[in-house]
């Protein structure tokens, strides 16, 4: 009854496409983890929708969709997105569109905290959005912030408000720019009541659609190498983006969970700071960079690419078990007379096969790639709508990925359009 959408790697995989074609057969799609920091884009006839706040599921009309209770809620994007949507002829989005009010806020205070510890790290930056999620997520964790039911519930909110200011302040040693601890407060009193039709007990909601055995889908946000505890430590995001995470960010009832899909690119990407063994810095990187359009959807950074990475793939498979597997974006490929992958990790210093994915960030930026090469396909694979159709070297590399990962491959997407995904 429940479908979870995960990101294998890095994020940025394209689960927001497969979400969109999954979102068509449910009446429920949800968002467990993470906040405006993500990014999901779907092209529809030539119209980009991109969603950083808001479930994908708004594009299809019968879909009902909510923000569940382990995202950090920033209320301006929450607004400024969904306006955005409805500009562009998504019908009745707002009155499909629930929030926990067990969300705790994401506030332009975060972002200001974050950007002065980041610039505080100097070189050693971990490469955050900048959109504030890490505080957010650890003033939820001190028992200090806001919950979006305090906003439309408690008159003394604003006094949390400004002792996290105060706070932040001490803690950092500096100023917060040019932001207005005021403003911010007299701001969110202003819109509360226009917040309010969209807040719901999300524990009463989904108990009840479970109940009445609706389909409900759920969309991971960003990927398991960014996970607060299996990830690249300390280069993560503040929450947790596994299988884990999002059953603490949704009462989802574990037994009525139908399938676990994993979301990988052909190729590797990552923005920000951190290891990524398969990394290219030369004409590989800056092509792959260039025919995908890698620049991220929420901070518009150049995103780093290299060649796919099945050890960390193998990795993450371990962690969440996926059912089946969506490769993404295997037309970017198309040009390519050889595609290397990456299948085994070398110890730097004793040349040994590295058997387990490192968890120091200092001996994985270290290990030496093994790498298998395949032949390339040099034919164009957008349009292909079965697999069948693929070229044959192609098809090898899909298969390979399969056999590697011991999980079925599903989907292939061969192009950015919505219609661009094959089903095997």
């Amino acid at each position: 009854m429940a479908t979870i959408v995960l990101g294998v790697q890095w994020g940025d995989e394209g689960k927001g496409k497969l979400c969109d074609v999954l979102s068509s057969e449910v009446q429920i799609c949800a968002r467990a983890t993470g906040g405006r920091n993500c990014g999901h884009t779907v092209v529809i006839q030539g119209t980009s929708y991109d969603f950083h706040m808001l479930p994908s599921g708004l594009l299809h009309p019968a879909t009902t969709n909510l923000i569940g209770p382990g995202v950090v809620l920033h209320v301006p994007t929450f607004f400024s997105e969904l306006a955005t949507t409805e500009a562009k002829g998504v019908a009745d989005a707002s009155k499909r569109l629930k929030v926990s009010t067990r969300c705790a806020l994401n506030l332009d205070l975060h972002a200001a905290a974050d950007g002065l510890r980041e610039r505080q790290l100097g070189k050693k930056n971990i490469g955050t959005t900048g959109k504030g999620i890490g505080p957010a997520y650890s003033s939820k964790a001190e028992r200090s912030t806001v919950l979006l039911a305090d906003l439309l519930d408690d008159e003394e909110f604003g006094d949390r408000i400004r002792a996290m200011e105060k706070d932040y302040k001490l803690r950092y040693g500096g100023d917060l720019g040019d932001y207005d601890v005021e403003k911010e407060i007299k701001d969110l009193q202003n819109i509360r009541e226009k917040l309010r039709p969209f807040a719901v007990d999300d524990i009463e909601f989904l108990e009840d659609a479970q109940n009445q055995g609706k389909k409900i889908l759920i969309e991971g946000a960003q990927s398991a190498l960014l996970d607060n505890t299996y990830g690249t430590w300390p280069y993560v995001t503040s929450t947790s983006t596994t299988f884990g995470g999002v059953m603490a960010g949704l009462n989802l009832n574990y037994r009525k969970v139908d399938s676990v899909i994993g979301v990988l690119k052909a190729y590797c990407t990552r923005v920000g700071s951190g290891p990524f063994p398969t990394e290219d810095f030369g004409e590989i990187s800056n092509k792959l960079q260039e025919i995908g359009h890698e620049f991220g959807v929420t901070t518009g950074r150049r995103r780093r690419c290299g060649w796919l990475d099945l050890v960390s793939a193998k990795y993450s498979q371990s962690v969440n078990h996926h059912d089946v597997l969506n490769i993404t974006k295997l037309d970017v490929l198309d040009t390519f007379d050889e595609i290397q992958v990456g299948v085994a990790y070398k110890h730097p210093d004793t040349g040994a096969t590295i058997t387990s994915f490192p968890a120091s960030a200092k001996l994985l930026e270290r290990v030496e790639v093994v790498y298998k090469t395949m032949k390339g396909w040099k034919t164009k694979t957008t349009g292909a709508r079965t697999f069948e159709a693929l070229p044959k070297e192609a098809q090898e590399y899909i298969l390979f990925i399969e056999d590697f990962m011991g999980v079925r491959v599903k989907w292939v997407g061969c192009g950015p359009n919505r219609d661009d995904i094959l089903t095997r």
